[in-house]
């Protein structure tokens, strides 16, 4: 048994990663139905920093100093990715299921694909482009619930409006992380956007005038928070990481494929949410999409990149 985990370690813990960031869903969808958005936010990148900034002292001993320019795109990262991915985030899981919210939030690789392919002239393909069309086909299929009319006669819920708002937010942070990451190393660079984050949140928290009532707040939401902070953002992307320095980006990258699945587990067990038909359908459409818009990168040139696109809540 214990060869068998020292074999397996990093397989196991990024299995666990995709059920952590998997877990954000089920979380986010609690603190949504009992806190505003930005306090959500503030308490899960408070803990999260905390933790992030104990580890990095752990790995690599110090920050390393920043100038000008970076200090620029740490800001940027911060209200990219902490600040406006989970205003939307939060606002969004008030209206629409944890299942549903993560099969949308799955388009996020497909949407960094088209703008890196358009920023950076990254290398495009047939792969590519049928996994792009069937990530877009199976977002429209769960967003329509089926019904596509409802796409084309401007129907769409607020929820589905909020959560494709992450997908744009999440998607930005990551290119601007594509350039941060030149200068720092992926846990380092997330660390300074997490703290940038935490102290831009602190104004529009205050504003929402719920903070100082954190002693009333029941068991269920500080789980909440332990799960949104610790274990999907600090803990979760530390392992990430770390397991793509042991087996290379491309192997390490398949695991997030599965966290839309953990999510959705989850949301039955946990939240008691029905599944639907084209729930069920739109999710193999964005899995398959994910999996076919990486398949040359897995399959040929395997350990060569240098990042991944990671999909969490």
């Amino acid at each position: 048994m214990k060869t068998f985990l020292k074999n397996n370690i990093t397989y196991i813990k990024l299995s666990m990663v995709a059920l952590f960031f998997g877990s954000t869903f089920i979380a986010g969808r609690i603190m949504a139905a009992n806190l505003p958005p930005f306090t959500s936010a503030f308490l899960r990148f408070l803990l999260a920093s905390f933790f992030l900034v104990l580890f990095v002292f752990k790995i690599y001993g110090k920050f390393p100093r920043i100038n000008f320019q970076q200090f620029l795109l740490i800001i940027a990262l911060g209200l990219t990715g902490i600040v406006g991915y989970n205003f939307f985030f939060f606002s969004g899981l008030k209206f629409i299921t944890a299942s549903r919210a993560s099969i949308i939030i799955s388009l996020n690789p497909s949407v960094i694909t088209i703008l890196s392919i358009l920023i950076f002239k990254d290398e495009f393909n047939k792969f590519k482009l049928i996994g792009i069309i069937f990530s877009l086909t199976g977002a429209l299929i769960v967003i329509s619930k089926g019904n596509l009319q409802v796409i084309l006669q401007g129907n769409i819920g607020w929820g589905e409006l909020f959560i494709l708002g992450c997908v744009i937010c999440w998607s930005s942070f990551t290119v601007l992380g594509k350039i941060i990451m030149k200068d720092f190393k992926p846990i380092i660079a997330i660390t300074y956007a997490c703290i940038a984050g935490t102290l831009i949140l602190i104004l529009p928290t205050y504003q929402e005038g719920v903070l100082q009532d954190f002693g009333q707040y029941n068991i269920e939401v500080w789980l909440s928070v332990f799960a949104l902070g610790f274990l999907g953002t600090a803990l979760g992307f530390t392992w990430f990481y770390e397991g793509i320095d042991k087996i290379g980006p491309s192997r390490a990258g398949i695991f997030i494929n599965f966290v839309p699945i953990f999510a959705t587990l989850m949301a039955i067990i946990i939240l008691h949410e029905k599944l639907s038909p084209s729930l069920i359908i739109g999710a193999i459409f964005v899995v398959s999409g994910v999996y076919l818009a990486n398949y040359q990168v897995k399959n040929i040139r395997i350990e060569k990149e240098e990042e991944v696109n990671v999909n969490v809540g």
